[in-house]
Formats: structure tokens, sequence, C-alpha cells
């Protein structure tokens, strides 16, 4: 990474991360299929040094014997590039430093920077899957050969006594059962194969523009060496900071279901002021807002509540930095908060693009997002995380939108016991 960002490397920390600890391996080769960049995972799934595979061609880490084919596969992507995600096509195998193969998922993106083509490839080792896979089918066969032979001592048996009836149709229930188990492993695990699928997917093509943004901004700013110069350089300079702040908004998102997934995250309740919380929130919001756009806020009942403000308070960045970003300029955004006693409800109201019947029903789940919203940046995480924090607090949530009318989300959380409470 500092070959790409020398001359700001102060300012990419968060990119720094996401590559030097990205689990997956990510290889980057020019327009002539050499190396120019491989993160740590890449470098230790292959047993290689950093200096030894630099400048070395994509082949390199691939088997001999596919080394003629490969080559013409690579001529054709960079004729017609695409972004191919993970788990279709052909199996593939890599070669480590030592000349052992084993096999692996490629997912390829691309991007180009001053006339020149260059390719992502994230790769995954999935040995251990394919022995499982093997291991399960096995074990699957095993299981129908018993069971076939459990339904044919059943029949030579029928006659016998009730007693040695009843074991032989508990032991083909167990049997049935420990299949259904199995089946329902596989469906598992190509469920979880289309999420990671879809998440490289949409990292790729996210990640893509802030990083060309970053890389091309980089590069003009050492060309500005003039005083003269200086409102061209703080324009590029910006442009590095908001492509850098968008990308430490998708690791955000990233790290939040992380830490959901992990059961890392837990509600705790304290008392708070609503009204000075709704003040803190707004103002905090007011940066992202765009020309004249407005929040107008209202607070009713008891000022006092007691739940997980700092929830609560993700939940509303979350909430209210979708309605800025899918309202025009000009537009008003409306957070209300009503105190009942042992609930509160919150609204957040817009007048932006809306949502259509058919995407509402998915809103809530991982890495969707509406078939308006392609042109705006995202993860597709937002309300999904949303939901998440909402059933922490034990709280329901519900939308309402229109087309090109809005959108209106309504939540009820119910007070929590506070932590002096609990002691």
């Amino acid at each position: 990474m500092k070959r790409l960002f020398r001359s700001t490397e102060s300012d990419y920390h968060q990119v720094n991360a996401l590559f030097e600890n990205a689990t997956e391996g990510i290889v980057l080769t020019n327009g002539e299929g050499n190396i120019v960049l491989i993160n740590p995972s890449a470098l230790k799934l292959f047993h290689y040094e950093l200096k030894d595979v630099l400048g070395m061609p994509i082949e390199t880490l691939i088997p001999t014997r596919f080394h003629s084919a490969h080559s013409n596969y690579r001529k054709d992507f960079y004729q017609h590039p695409s972004n191919r995600a993970m788990g279709h096509g052909r199996e593939l195998y890599a070669r480590t430093k030592d000349g052992s193969e084993f096999p692996v998922e490629v997912s390829l993106s691309y991007y180009s920077h001053q006339k020149e083509l260059f390719v992502i490839a994230f790769i995954v080792d999935i040995t251990l899957r394919k022995e499982s896979e093997k291991a399960m089918l096995n074990q699957k066969k095993k299981l129908e050969a018993i069971t076939e032979d459990m339904r044919k001592l059943n029949f030579e048996l029928e006659t016998k006594v009730e007693q040695r009836t009843l074991i032989l149709r508990e032991a083909l229930q167990e049997l049935e059962k420990s299949q259904k188990e199995l089946n329902e492993a596989l469906n598992k695990e190509k469920e979880l194969n289309e999420i990671k699928s879809r998440f490289v997917s949409m990292a790729s093509h996210e990640f893509r523009t802030p990083l060309s943004t970053i890389l091309s901004s980089a590069a003009l700013i050492s060309k500005y060496t003039k005083s003269e110069d200086q409102e061209k350089r703080d324009k590029h300079t910006k442009r590095i900071r908001d492509s850098v702040k968008h990308l430490n908004e998708l690791l955000e998102d990233f790290l939040s279901l992380g830490k959901l997934e992990e059961g890392r995250i837990n509600a705790h309740g304290g008392d708070f002021s609503i009204s000075e919380f709704a003040d803190e929130t707004v103002d905090e919001m007011k940066t992202i807002l765009k020309d004249r756009q407005q929040i107008h806020l209202n607070c009713s009942g008891a000022d006092h509540f007691v739940s997980d403000k700092r929830l609560l308070k993700n939940i509303l960045i979350n909430l209210i930095s979708n309605s800025v970003k899918f309202s025009p300029e000009r537009g008003g955004i409306w957070l209300s908060m009503e105190n009942h006693d042992e609930e509160l409800e919150i609204i957040v109201r817009d007048e932006g693009v809306g949502i259509s019947e058919s995407d509402q029903q998915h809103l809530f789940s991982s890495f969707f997002r509406g078939a308006n919203a392609n042109n705006v940046e995202g993860t597709g995480l937002g309300l999904h995380i949303v939901k998440r924090y909402i059933e922490l607090l034990h709280g329901n949530i519900e939308l309402q939108s229109q087309l090109h009318k809005g959108t209106t989300i309504t939540m009820k959380i119910p007070a929590l016991p506070s932590e002096d409470q609990r002691c």
C-alpha cells in the first residue's frame, strides 16, 4: 500500500488496516499480468516473502499445468473486464512456493488508472470446505445405506413382537433425523457461501470508486508544486478525505455486523434526558446535510427515560443519514420523540425518493439495496443493523413508504431496567 499512497500515507490508515488485516488473500496485478501488490494473508497462503513475488507474473501462483490456459483466460479478461464473484465457474487450484497445490475460490474485480487496467483478485483457501463436503457426502451415503438396511430389516421383522418393532421404528426416526440435520447443514453452508459471495462482490464494488479517487488525487497533488496551485491541492485533499471517510463508514458497518454476529453487543440501561439526547444527535447530523436541508425536531412527554443511549444514537444516526442521502436539497427531515412513561416512540420521516412495495419486504435483510438506491453510496447493511439493535432493546420497528413521496419509520422502545436497579 505504501507504493500507491506514498505522498499521503498518514491519511490512509483505515485503508491500510483493511488491506493488511483482511482474512482473504488480495493480489493486485497490472496490465501485463504482473503482481504489483499483495497483502499479508496472500503471502501466508502461498508461503512467499514480499520480495519474491513483486513484479512476478500471476501464473507464479498457479500450477504449471494450467499456465497456458490461464494466460488465455487472463488476456480474454483484460479485453472484456467484468466483476466475477466467488463460487462460479470451474474448480480452481493454486500453488505455494514449495510446489504444493490447494483448492481456492477467486473473485475478480478491476479498475483503470492512468489508462492502465489493474485487476484485483480476492483469494480464499477452501481446502477445509472440500474435505468437509467430502466427509458429509460419505456420511450421507452411509446413512442412506443404513436407512435402507433398516427398512429391509423392518420389513422382515414386522411379524415379531410389538416391542421389537417399536425399537426399530425409533432407530429409523433417529436416522431420518440425522439425515435431515445433514441436509440442513448442507443448505446452511450453501447459504453462507452465497452471503459471502454477495459480500465480496459488494465490497469490491464499493471500495473501487473511493480507492480510484484516492489514487488519482494523490497522483495529481504531486504535480501542483507552485503556491498558486494551493486551491487545486485543497480540492484533491478534500476528495481524498471524503473518500477515506466513506471507506471508514463501510468498515464501521462491517465491524458492527461482525460484533452483532459474534454476540459482542449488549444493551445496558441508563437514565438520560431525551431533549438533550435529541439536540446532541441533530447537531451531529447537521454536518452531513445537503444545501438547505433541515431537520425538524419535536420532543414530548417526560424528559427522562431509561434505555441504552449508545444504541439509540447509532439507530438515529443511521436512519437520519438515510433520510439525508435519499432526500433532495432543501428537503425536510422530521424527528419526533414521545415518551409514554414506560415506552419511547421515535418517528423519523422524510419526503425523499421513497421505497417500492416489492423492495420493502427485503429492506431489513443484510446486503440488500433498493432498486432506486444503486446510485447512492452504501453497503446495504444499515437497516439490517438498525433492526438488530432494536431487537437488543426489546423494541419493534415499522416502515411505511411510497415512491417519490417519502418514508416514515416508527420505533417503539420499552424502558429498560437501569444498571443501578440491577445491582
